[in-house]
């Protein structure tokens, strides 16, 4: 088969299906790459768990040398709602690091509790504090009698380093942006690589960022859907693995000019509709460790990898009076396709933002370049695929 015709076939899938071969809502099957045996839900999304809604707000301004505290500024806020009114109605979850030179705000009383009842917002490293900010803003304006009759949140907040392009000294995701991207979530189609939390973003020294795709059990295994959003930030081009094949060691221009400082981060998030208790997504989370590990990176020192797991199935009420409720459980002899289903969708996670990664120049002219779609083919052309 001729790189043409490939391109060709890659086109015609994408006619069949709502996933296009280039922009921000590029696909690795409109491209003809199909990690594992089971099947994308509508969106190939984390938002193909009914529910769950995505809000972003990117900020992409200023051209040239640095200046630290103006700019240029590529950066932003991506948000995650399990569901409507996530605050009354918790969801079961878990946090877990494979590797912890980074932040999760929030996790402790996410795993002391077993469950959640905020969303959970993605930014830049310096800017944590100020999103959280906006969260609790966020939360006061829906819930009035937060702090005075009622509990306080404690907003679940992750982060990557993104100053290789932005100016991270600046600060320029704001309490006000978290509040934006939270009243902009929504389900549907999830704008991938540049954009929100991942706007200024590298992974494998490529352009990276936002990715998400999702998996639905077949009937015999449950139904169940699991969905993966990840901001990619980590590894080295030479560990770059595709379905595979090689890439990374192959594709050895198109680099920084440049080595960014430390080694990078992700953050994953995980959410299904599979009735799972906080053990149990806890040990989700850990699998998700095993899609990664498919695209090559390894977890480095500094490196913060941080993975958080939450179940839709099940309502945990807020304040009951009721000493006892019911829940569903889904029994552990029966998870083992849910763990597949992870897997799968976390790898195509980064290389969906890999793939919606376009190139972006950012302070002092430093270009983290996309991942040419044509090379990638060929490489996976060459190993057979």
């Amino acid at each position: 088969m001729t790189i043409a015709s490939i391109l060709l076939a890659a086109t015609l899938a994408a006619a069949a299906n709502p996933f296009a071969t280039s922009g921000p809502y590029v696909k690795a099957p409109a491209l003809g790459i199909h990690i594992g045996r089971l099947q994308p839900g509508r969106y190939d999304a984390i938002t193909d768990v009914a529910g769950v809604r995505v809000g972003q707000v990117t900020h992409i301004s200023g051209t040239g040398k640095l200046v630290p505290g103006v700019g240029p500024v590529r950066t932003g806020v991506t948000a995650i709602l399990p569901r409507a009114d996530v605050w009354h109605r918790k969801v079961f979850a878990a946090a877990w690091a494979l590797n912890g030179n980074g932040e999760m705000t929030g996790t402790n009383w996410v795993n002391e509790a077993g469950w959640m009842e905020v969303p959970v917002v993605l930014t830049d490293t310096l800017s944590v504090g100020r999103v959280d900010d906006g969260v609790i803003s966020w939360y006061l304006k829906q819930y009035q009698s937060i702090g005075i009759e009622d509990d306080v949140p404690l907003p679940v907040v992750a982060e990557c380093d993104d100053q290789f392009l932005n100016d991270q000294e600046g600060r320029h995701n704001t309490a006000e942006d978290a509040v934006a991207a939270l009243d902009a979530a929504v389900g549907g189609p999830v704008a991938q690589g540049g954009v929100g939390g991942g706007t200024g973003m590298m992974s494998f020294e490529f352009k990276g960022g936002i990715g998400t795709a999702s998996r639905v059990l077949p009937a015999a295994d449950g139904g169940y859907t699991v969905g993966v959003l990840v901001n990619t930030n980590t590894a080295r081009r030479d560990q770059l693995m595709v379905d595979g094949a090689p890439v990374g060691a192959n594709i050895q221009d198109l680099l920084p000019r440049a080595p960014r400082p430390g080694n990078g981060s992700i953050i994953i998030v995980i959410a299904t509709d599979a009735p799972l208790l906080h053990d149990q997504l806890e040990r989700l989370a850990k699998r998700a460790a095993l899609g990664l590990a498919r695209t090559g990176a390894t977890a480095m020192t500094g490196s913060g990898d941080l993975v958080i797991a939450f179940s839709t199935a099940n309502v945990v009420p807020h304040y009951p009076e009721a000493r006892t409720f019911q829940v569903t459980v889904l029994d552990q002899y029966h998870i083992n396709p849910v763990f597949d289903a992870t897997e799968d969708a976390t790898e195509e996670s980064v290389i969906n933002a890999l793939l919606a990664g376009t190139t972006m120049t950012g302070r002092d002219g430093d270009t983290a370049y996309g991942l040419p779609h044509d090379r990638l083919l060929q490489i996976l052309h060459r190993y057979g695929h």
